[in-house]
């Protein structure tokens, strides 16, 4: 209750009060000394972004609320609003065309990865198919496949003779997550894979790798992933840019499942929040924090 009346407060009067004896005292608006200042990467666009939620202008709001905004278009419509000479501030249109492209551009990559994760796996469907198989072919080029249907998806990590049903919570995003990794990191996927048959601590691997898919999911729905994204691309990521980030959060969970020691795979579940909760605290509270490795080096 004390939180919500002390937004109320500071959204209501103390903001706004501070923006117009600053914007008095610098004859900057507070989008003007967002960008001119040192901050950069994911600190410099998330002040722009709360800047434009919290406008008293409609017009400004809407930019974070409409599909396919027009950028250009966006950063006229801010300079006419805000009066911006470009004559004067030379720079403020470069840097919030660069702010708006990274804002829109997480805002299409949600979009795009819900519509992939609501595209169920289907045997009918003939791409469906090749990815499964090349995930197979991929994975174990030297045992061919006896079947479609075959106890041998259980190789790989998957809990049934069709793996097909193992799809429905993430649909065809955890495919191709999947067949991302063993493709572009075959050697890596192949000591993942080694890994999960561990006597004491291995894991069923495609399983796994469809939860990480979930646990990335989750990180770009709640606006953990901006903290990344923000820092690391400075236009707008792209469906590749999170399968890069998928392929790091596997590599790491393998090696943190590994440093917990398990007891059994009963407690699964109890680890993978753990990490969850981990990487949340470290992408919100690090306005710097960008994941490093060979699986985002791409970014």
């Amino acid at each position: 209750m004390w939180q919500q009346l002390w937004r109320f407060v500071y959204l209501g009067l103390i903001h706004p009060l501070v923006k117009w004896i600053l914007h008095r005292l610098t004859g900057k608006c507070e989008l003007q000394r967002i960008l001119s200042s040192k901050e950069c990467g994911a600190r410099r666009t998330q002040k722009i972004e709360e800047s434009l939620e919290m406008s008293k202008h409609k017009e400004l709001r809407r930019i974070l609320q409409n599909d396919d905004v027009n950028v250009e278009e966006a950063v006229k419509d801010v300079m006419r609003i805000k009066s911006i000479n470009p004559d004067i501030d030379t720079k403020f249109h470069l840097m919030m065309t660069k702010c708006l492209h990274q804002i829109c551009g997480y805002k299409e990559l949600l979009r795009v990865i819900e519509i992939t994760r609501k595209e169920p796996y289907s045997s009918d469907n003939p791409k469906h198919e090749i990815l499964l198989l090349q995930l197979w072919g991929t994975l174990c080029p030297d045992d061919k496949l006896e079947s479609r249907i075959s106890k041998q998806w259980g190789d790989i990590g998957f809990q049934g003779d069709d793996p097909m049903t193992d799809f429905r919570g993430m649909g065809i995003l955890g495919l191709l997550n999947l067949v991302f990794l063993v493709t572009k990191h075959t050697n890596a996927a192949k000591q993942l894979l080694s890994h999960s048959t561990h006597p004491q601590y291995g894991y069923s691997f495609a399983i796994v790798g469809i939860n990480i898919t979930g646990l990335v999911y989750h990180l770009l729905t709640g606006g953990y992933l901006k903290t990344h994204f923000y820092n690391a691309i400075e236009g707008r990521p792209t469906l590749e840019h999170f399968h890069g980030v998928y392929c790091h959060f596997f590599w790491d969970f393998d090696q943190f499942w590994r440093d917990e020691k398990p007891k059994d795979i009963m407690q699964f579940n109890v680890i993978k929040d753990k990490y969850e909760e981990k990487m949340k605290t470290k992408l919100k509270g690090d306005k710097d924090a960008v994941l490093k490795g060979v699986f985002t080096q791409m970014v």
